[in-house]
């Protein structure tokens, strides 16, 4: 794969737009013909051409194929969010009585479609713990129709075996769908581990500046169709012009991005590891994990993205490690050029349901580009404080 190639070149076709080097970014929502005749053949085409921006957009158009390409994958759609890549390729392929085998801990708004508002058109879902993969496999029924994977999940990050899994799946008609973003297309390819279709919350790595929200699908050019002329043109949600030239632009440094990142949070982590007020590191690729040598196997780097627990029973400690933190900010998503953290502890006064699954002295951690050695002194100085 060529990745420079893909992230600027790929798709731009230059001489249709006065040969400018930055993509044209066409903030249109509609599109008119020369006739009627034009307009009927156009209408047939709309996956393919131009008709009205709700299903191609020009500008969106040219990022659908380096997303694509960087999965290698034959198409892609682009959503307004990651939840609206999620709940459309997931909708698209169910019917009522289905079945789903789903790994815990994903994403919190994944979990709410399927055991919520699929399950108001009878449609089941079980969770499994996907580390394991016989869980998964025991958990198949005879109307099973999909099995959903996250990996390594974001904020526990547990890993599923994505090569057996796709394999079965295949073997018993089942769709596989799993969602990506914790690695990004740099980091891992599932399609070429047998995945039928992955998704992104896009917001995080591959726009890369905290200044956009949208999502992606990624699968063959059959399934794409079926997506597009069903649920996607259906439901609507689309990416603006807008956003698509940002993440564009965006895509241009993902790779050097990526490595800076990782270079970053291997630095940091080294640090917390060893650190006495660090009781554990949850790190894909610390020797530590309990699926290094999985994650090894399937993932070519690991990002920025990882948990601590810190030696505390005292929640307000907790929080006041966070709030002692100055060169990283408390917000939730991740992927950005900047740090951030996520206590566990945040969700004790809201969402009593998680103190079961997520210690309230775990904090999600995200190194972004800052200088490491800065962003360790921060965190020592925090340390020190409690």
């Amino acid at each position: 794969m060529d990745i420079s190639n893909i992230i600027n070149h790929l798709g731009e076709e230059r001489h249709q737009y006065f040969n400018t080097i930055s993509p044209v970014q066409l903030n249109t929502s509609n599109f008119c013909f020369t006739n009627v005749q034009e307009m009927r053949g156009k209408l047939d085409m709309e996956f393919e051409v131009p008709f009205y921006t709700r299903g191609n957009n020009p500008t969106v158009a040219i990022l659908r194929k380096k997303i694509a390409a960087l999965e290698l994958a034959e198409d892609a759609l682009i959503t307004s969010s990651g939840c609206a890549a999620i709940s459309t390729a997931v909708i698209s392929n169910l019917e009522s009585g289905d079945h789903v085998v789903c790994v815990k801990d994903v994403y919190s708004w994944t979990e709410v479609l399927f055991s919520k508002i699929l399950a108001k058109f009878n449609i089941e879902t079980t969770f499994v713990d996907g580390c394991k993969t016989k869980d998964v496999f025991n958990a198949i029924k005879s109307n099973t129709k999909m099995i959903y994977l996250e990996s390594p999940t974001s904020f526990t990050f547990n890993l599923q075996d994505i090569k057996s899994i796709a394999k079965f799946a295949k073997g018993n008609n089942i769709v596989t769908i799993i969602d990506n973003s914790y690695s990004s297309p740099i980091y891992q390819q599932p399609i070429k581990l047998g995945i039928d279709i992955v998704v992104h919350s896009a917001t995080k790595y591959i726009n890369g500046h905290s200044d956009v929200v949208a999502g992606v699908i990624c699968s063959n050019s059959t399934m794409i169709k079926k997506i597009f002329s069903t649920e996607w043109m259906t439901l609507g949600g689309i990416v603006s012009a807008d956003n698509a030239w940002l993440m564009l632009r965006g895509l241009r440094t993902l790779p050097i991005r990526m490595k800076q990142i990782s270079d970053n949070a291997i630095k940091v982590i080294s640090f917390l590891e060893k650190h006495p007020k660090i009781e554990k590191v949850i790190y894909p690729f610390s020797n530590s994990h309990s699926q290094y040598k999985l994650a090894k196997q399937q993932m070519t780097g690991s990002g920025g993205l990882f948990s601590i627990i810190l030696k505390t029973n005292d929640i307000n400690k907790v929080d006041s490690f966070c709030n002692s933190l100055k060169r990283f900010l408390i917000a939730c998503s991740w992927g950005g050029y900047e740090s951030l953290v996520l206590p566990a502890s945040v969700f004790y006064s809201a969402h009593k349901n998680n103190i079961k699954t997520i210690p309230f002295n775990m904090i999600r951690i995200y190194v972004g580009l800052e200088e490491a050695d800065l962003l360790i002194e921060d965190i020592d100085l925090a340390l020190n404080s409690i």
